[in-house]
């Protein structure tokens, strides 16, 4: 070959080379921030060419899909009781993208999971439609529907939380108010009328806000329930009926301020067991400053205070703060002050002293199923703490028995079953200048079993004032829905 034929050839061969190199680049390294890129329409088209996988609930789909009439975008998510459902789904949307559920198990739904290569490159072989997997949940539609009905009738802002206490799986998530997220699912006019509406800036009810995971209140006197615990298990006492070290009034450590109890209620010297049957400030405040900040947050923290959960929705960290002063940690302790939780987080201080002291981890997603329903994955219960020794926990039970049979939670009582609760009112606005938040946690227990166990906050700002209640308004609310999951057992 003469000399400028072996040019030639050299540089051609490195144009190939050159485009292999790049071809490569692309198809591998640059793969992923390509297929993310927002400005890649085709992506987006390929997503909505295929329906998408459903959530589950019950065996039935909670999800489903509608052919587009116009537009790129060939199928978009509907949803059955949508409002209902918001909280556990989140949306998907042509024009805003996806939350909760429907952004973190998006591969699953999309049929894109590297799980379900193989089975993607058969139906690619064989001529079949690509499909999307299911997302099975371990909701309960009757807890769910009395969970929101409950709020819904009040008509106003609160949400709850219901767990399985054996478990840690999830019974219900309600928020209210809430929204469809099939009035955003596509990408018309009408959808974005719809989001212009729902949000924050434009509706101060902020019915996208999932309440129940991503909303922390003051916990009011629900917590405690948390410094009761924390009393037992650091020996300050031992047994439910002894009396405690608790004069009234009681003047809060390093202040001339005494702390107030609602009304005249039999609070001095008052045992563990009646101070939380009437809730007394100063029995627990006085336990909170006696114990001191550190061992008051070790208790909290093994309920799962401090930390976000991931159910897998993640859930926003509960609050109970270090290096307060005694009079701080009293005012923490009855759960005012700094201290705040998710409606999640209260569930799972009554679920883990329904579970004898033992805390599950809380999850929502049962298991993962390919589109011929193989499953893919499958969650398994999990431990995540401690918070009480079997002994301390069912003598904390015997307490919160007390409060739903003669104290502040009758309201919550059911007949044949036994109902353990704690009611709490938390103080809402500068200088408690807005109309307070009303609480209730409670399990139900039917034999040795307790199947559920629910925390209800709801803040009504029409209310009078002074009917404002844990026992009025949250608790009627947790009997339906401890009611409903008994039922569905049957």
């Amino acid at each position: 070959m003469n000399k400028p034929l072996r040019r030639i050839a050299i540089f051609c061969g490195l144009l190939v080379l050159a485009l292999l190199i790049r071809d490569n680049w692309l198809q591998y390294v640059k793969a992923d921030t390509l297929r993310e890129d927002p400005d890649n329409r085709r992506v987006l088209i390929a997503r909505y060419a295929t329906p998408r996988g459903d959530i589950i609930v019950d065996g039935k789909s909670i999800t489903g899909h509608a052919e587009t009439t116009s537009g790129d975008f060939k199928y978009k998510r509907t949803y059955k009781d949508g409002a209902m459902w918001a909280p556990v789904t989140g949306f998907v949307s042509q024009s805003y993208g996806a939350t909760q559920l429907e952004s973190i198990e998006d591969g699953i739904l999309t049929g894109n999971d590297d799980r379900l290569f193989f089975r993607n490159t058969l139906d690619m072989l064989t001529g079949k439609p690509k499909e999307g997997g299911n997302v099975v949940t371990t909701l309960s539609a009757a807890a769910q529907k009395a969970a929101y009905d409950g709020l819904k009738k009040r008509g106003a802002k609160g949400a709850v939380a219901a767990i399985e206490p054996s478990t840690g799986k999830i019974l219900a998530l309600a928020s209210y108010p809430s929204y469809d997220p099939s009035s955003i699912a596509g990408g018309s006019d009408s959808d974005a009328e719809a989001w212009k509406k729902l949000d924050k800036k434009n509706n101060p009810d902020d019915p996208m806000l999932n309440r129940a995971l991503r909303e922390v209140y003051p916990p009011g006197s629900t917590f405690k329930v948390v410094t009761a615990a924390a009393a037992l298990e650091n020996g300050l006492y031992k047994t439910a009926d002894e009396k405690t070290d608790s004069p009234l009034p009681w003047t809060m450590p390093g202040t001339t301020t005494q702390l107030k109890n609602e009304g005249s209620i039999p609070c001095k010297n008052a045992t563990l067991r009646v101070a939380l049957q009437y809730s007394c400030n100063t029995v627990f405040g006085k336990v909170g400053s006696d114990l001191g900040n550190d061992k008051m947050l070790e208790e909290a923290k093994k309920f799962g205070f401090t930390e976000e959960q991931f159910t897998p929705v993640r859930s926003s960290a509960p609050v109970f703060s270090d290096d307060m002063n005694p009079s701080q940690t009293a005012l923490s302790s009855i759960g005012q002050y700094n201290t705040a939780a998710t409606p999640l987080q209260m569930a799972m201080v009554a679920s883990a002293v329904a579970n004898n002291g033992t805390l599950m981890k809380p999850y929502m997603v049962d298991s993962l199923q390919a589109p011929n329903l193989d499953t893919l994955e499958k969650t398994q219960p999990e431990k995540m703490s401690e918070p009480l020794s079997a002994e301390n926990a069912q003598i904390l039970q015997s307490m919160m028995e007390t409060v739903v049979q003669k104290g502040t939670g009758t309201t919550a009582q059911i007949d044949g079953v036994t109902v353990g609760g704690k009611t709490g009112t938390a103080q809402h606005g500068e200088n408690n200048s807005k109309n307070p938040y009303a609480w209730f946690i409670s399990y139900a227990k039917v034999g040795d079993s307790a199947p559920v166990a629910v925390a209800v906050v709801v803040q009504d700002d029409n209310a009078v004032r002074e009917n404002i209640s844990g026992s009025g308004l949250a608790a009627p609310i947790a009997k339906r829905v401890m009611e409903a999951v008994i039922d569905s057992k049957k």
